[in-house]
């Protein structure tokens, strides 16, 4: 209240509190809008690029008033010096960030890289804070020479380290395996696209033998062969922490596949293998699928684009049958047709663990469909289901959809089911209770599927996530999803990019956006909007209070749309993230 001289004087402690805390998070949030970073006030979470020491000082001192960020990604786009690396470690002691993703990459300069370390162990000084619980450093090559890469013990925080994609040179790559041999806090590392080769393979096999700290390896596209992946095999068969490898495109071959399946057999802690994009065949499949059959820790298996066949799917299938802990399982273009799509589908009936399975890609004809589909009926575990349909198989799997109890995710992108199959999906939404995400991406849908979506969103009331971009629906199909908007209460994600809806359809969405209270995202990108549409969007931005994205790229608002665009976000503090181009 208002004293008799003018002053104010707080009643309530709380009050005040509440008021004061207010005050610094709007100067927070004005300091991440100026500099276009993105700050998630529930999960007090900030992505930021910062291009100067004065931003960052500004930044800094929001960050400790506010109280409120726990995580920050932060991207230091100037030549830092000791002193931006101490501001920022002194900044980090007042907050409350406990979670912290360093990018430097153009903040290190070479030269003074290969001259003095001591001006960057302040950066290394972070990671010994109270409150850190993960760093991240996304580093250029060079750091890998400094003294000041080993950073003391701390066994309370997480360290990860990416360096990719780099290309070491054989110097710095031997230091950095020679560091990773007595480094007990680096948890994380990430040499992807760094060409290491066999022997680079073998030298980190050696390291994994002793390293009680890495617990996710990232290999990806490094040509290390089969004999890299037998040398790294060799090192499971002892490492006891590591739970993550990732052996993309790396030239593996069916020798490689069943070196590792052999490491698994007694390995109890890795959790996920991928090896995408490599030629395992058959033989490498049977033997991994002959490994599944008895270990107990691994939850996530690749093996898209790997030439696995049929036999390959079939092998599968039987340890599906007698495996209890796999639940992500990818299978994407590997030349399976109906003979392993039926096996499979008869291993769904009794596998009761797997999750998410991804046939996507795939020479599965009506046979195979009609089990799969079958199948759908009477599993109850998998939640998510991905594979490549035409119109006529698409039908049959639909009618599984009525029945299906548990399928969460149903992704059929770029499978030309048209308009049709949309309206077939329509009337499974009518009954179905359980499918949250479905994605239609590019399926030659017209305005008749998204009126026959739309109205089948005015009863279902699970559906949160809906993409139909790549469709030609229209200022019609707009118009009737605009419609159904305004009294839906579920779905919050609707990606409507290159759907020729015009102005008209924009205004029509922008209507809807002035009733609806739960869509967050909303992808508008390439669909011929003007000035006009964007106006009226600007318009609802003003009274709407949860959308969070709206992406206008690739549309001719004008300096019209770009000037109501900006003066609507004068008073929406709401959304976070919004993208055009005059």
């Amino acid at each position: 209240m208002t004293t008799s001289d003018g002053h104010v004087k707080w009643v309530c402690r709380d009050h005040y509190r509440a008021s004061y805390q207010e005050k610094h998070t709007q100067a927070l949030r004005d300091v991440v809008k100026l500099t276009q970073g993105e700050f998630d006030e529930q999960l007090g979470r900030i992505t930021i690029a910062l291009g100067s020491s004065f931003a960052a000082t500004e930044f800094y001192n929001a960050v400790n008033q506010a109280k409120g960020v726990i995580e920050l990604t932060v991207d230091l786009n100037w030549s830092c010096v000791r002193g931006d690396f101490e501001a920022l470690g002194n900044a980090l002691r007042k907050s409350r960030v406990s979670i912290l993703r360093l990018c430097l990459r153009e903040a290190f300069q070479t030269s003074r890289l290969q001259s003095t370390s001591a001006q960057y162990k302040a950066l290394f000084h972070i990671g010994q804070l109270p409150r850190m619980k993960l760093f991240h450093i996304d580093l250029p090559e060079d750091t890998v020479k400094l003294p000041s890469f080993k950073p003391k013990n701390q066994p309370l925080c997480k360290l990860s380290v990416n360096l990719s994609p780099v290309s070491l040179g054989e110097k710095e790559y031997r230091t950095l395996v020679e560091t990773l041999k007595v480094n007990s806090t680096l948890t994380t590392l990430n040499l992807q696209k760094n060409n290491i080769g066999v022997n680079g393979a073998m030298a980190l096999a050696e390291v994994l033998k002793t390293n009680s700290a890495l617990f996710t390896l990232n290999l990806y596209n490094n040509s290390i062969g089969d004999n890299g992946a037998v040398a790294l095999s060799e090192a499971l068969k002892t490492n006891s922490t590591l739970t993550t490898l990732d052996l993309q495109i790396n030239k593996i071959g069916d020798n490689g596949a069943v070196a590792l399946a052999e490491a698994i057999k007694t390995n109890s802690t890795l959790t996920t293998l991928d090896l995408e994009s490599n030629s395992i065949g058959s033989d490498g499949a049977v033997a991994l699928a002959e490994t599944l059959k008895t270990n107990s820790t691994l939850t996530t298996l690749d093996l898209q684009e790997s030439k696995i066949r049929d036999n390959g799917a079939k092998a599968l299938a039987e340890a599906l049958k007698a495996n209890s802990t796999l639940i992500t399982l990818d299978l994407r273009d590997n030349s399976i047709g109906s003979d392993g799509a039926n096996a499979l589908a008869e291993a769904l009936v009794v596998n009761s663990t797997l999750i998410t399975l991804n046939l996507n890609g795939n020479s599965i004809l009506f046979k195979g469909f009609l089990a799969l589909s079958e199948t759908l009926k009477k599993n109850s575990i998998l939640t998510a289901f991905d594979l490549l349909c035409g119109t006529s198989t698409a039908k049959t799997m639909f009618e599984a959809l009525k029945a299906d109890s548990t399928l969460t995710t149903l992704n059929l992108r770029y499978a030309s089911i048209g308009s049709d199959g949309a309206k077939e999906v329509a009337e499974a939404l009518k009954t179905n209770s359980a499918l949250t995400t479905l994605d239609l991406l590019h399926n030659s849908i017209a305005s008749d599927g998204a009126k026959a979506l739309a109205e089948a969103l005015k009863t279902n009331s699970t559906l949160t996530t809906l993409d139909l971009g790549r469709n030609s629906i229209g200022y019609d199909g707009a118009k009737a999803l605009a419609e159904v908007l305004k009294i839906n209460s579920t779905l919050n994600t609707l990606d409507l990019q290159e759907s020729k809806i015009g102005d008209n359809g924009a205004k029509a969405l922008a209507e809807a956006l002035k009733a609806n209270s739960t869509l967050t995202t909303l992808d508008l990108k390439d669909n011929s909007i003007g000035s006009d549409g964007a106006k009226a969007l600007a318009e609802a931005l003003k009274t709407n209070s949860t959308l969070i994205t709206l992406d206008l790229r690739y549309n001719s608002i004008g300096s019209d749309g770009a000037n109501a665009l900006t003066e609507a976000l004068k008073t929406n503090s709401i959304l976070t993230a919004l993208d055009y181009n005059v």
